[in-house]
């Protein structure tokens, strides 16, 4: 998601961050959050009958390098990290299915697998255009960090770095619990959820303030600016003038049946390019250097930053590039 527990009040926000543009709060305003600079272009991508967003930061004969979000996140999450990157590579950030301005599925139905196909998609989609198979470089954060390393092993010969920032999915603790449970159980239980879904109203925010109240209080690290930002691209005005989230409600209620645990782990086994797996010290995730994960990558360094949550790249930014650049320019095996 893109948030995580506690944090300042949205009275805290920058003046001029907090300026409305014409229709309340609409638009970019171009002096908050990085000031001076210009935003991506936004494109899109059709994928299993699906119109998908993505976010195109230009420099189209650069390298190219995608940034994938987390689940109830967006690609404009990324913007601070799409910026400085931006220089060196070409950078897009796809809005998963479900999620920020993609579409979302007519079924409700979010297995990873779509989101893999999709991103698959949107790799071919740039080969196609270079005329040639072009070697892409993958980052990924949670959700977004499953679809990418799976991709990586689906297609190796294509991923020329990734990186994955608490993006392996549950722990091996979680994991035997899970199995642990009557198939019956699983699938009852989601049939349980996907009625409560349906019957439950989407979340409505009287005023913009009210949605970044419900940001803030999810990540304690966020600061006001980050928060806002966030909060902006992340919903949409409703026609009674309230606002609500931009995500599927859907998405909340994960699909009860995926690749076996071994498969999953094979698919890693796959990764020939070099991979950093990054974690946060203040994380509810468990670092893969020491549930035993990493070993199943044959060329994977982890790295652990401490005083991150979850959300590692929006925690501490400037410790996550000062991992990353260096990384993905292959100064850092």
């Amino acid at each position: 998601m893109f948030a995580g527990p506690g944090a300042p009040a949205p009275g805290g926000a920058p003046e001029l961050c907090r300026q409305p543009l014409g229709n309340a709060w609409a638009g970019d305003p171009p002096s908050c959050y990085m000031p001076g600079m210009n935003g991506p272009t936004s494109l899109s991508f059709m994928s299993q009958r699906l119109r998908l967003h993505y976010a195109d930061w230009g420099n189209e004969d650069a390298p190219p390098l995608i940034l994938v979000h987390g689940g109830r996140d967006h690609c404009r999450a990324w913007d601070d990290i799409a910026r400085q990157l931006a220089p060196d590579w070409h950078v897009m950030a796809p809005d998963l299915r479900g999620h920020g301005d993609s579409q979302w599925a007519d079924a409700g139905g979010y297995a990873i697998t779509g989101f893999i196909y999709d991103l698959a998609q949107l790799i071919e989609q740039q080969s196609r255009q270079a005329g040639q198979a072009v070697p892409v470089t993958l980052v990924g954060h949670s959700l977004g960090g499953a679809v990418v390393t799976r991709t990586a092993g689906l297609y190796p010969e294509l991923v020329r770095r990734l990186v994955a920032i608490e993006g392996l999915g549950p722990s091996p603790t979680l994991e035997a619990e899970l199995a642990a449970k009557p198939v019956e159980q699983r699938l009852r239980g989601w049939v349980d959820e996907q009625r409560q879904l349906a019957a439950r109203a989407p979340r409505r925010y009287a005023t913009l303030d009210d949605a970044l109240a419900r940001m803030q209080a999810e990540n304690k690290h966020l600061s006001p600016a980050q928060a806002l930002h966030l909060t902006r691209h992340g919903v949409r005005r409703n026609e009674d003038g309230t606002f609500g989230w931009k995500f599927d409600p859907y998405i909340r209620s994960w699909p009860p049946a995926d690749l076996a645990r071994d498969e999953i782990r094979q698919l890693w086994g796959r990764i020939t390019c070099p991979t950093l797996l990054i974690y946060g010290g203040e994380s509810w995730a468990s670092n893969p250097a020491e549930d035993g994960r990493a070993a199943h990558f044959s060329n994977a360094t982890v790295a652990l930053v401490e005083g991150a949550g979850h959300w590692v790249h929006h925690d501490r930014p400037d410790a996550f590039m000062g991992l990353i650049r260096p990384f993905l320019n292959g100064s850092q095996a």
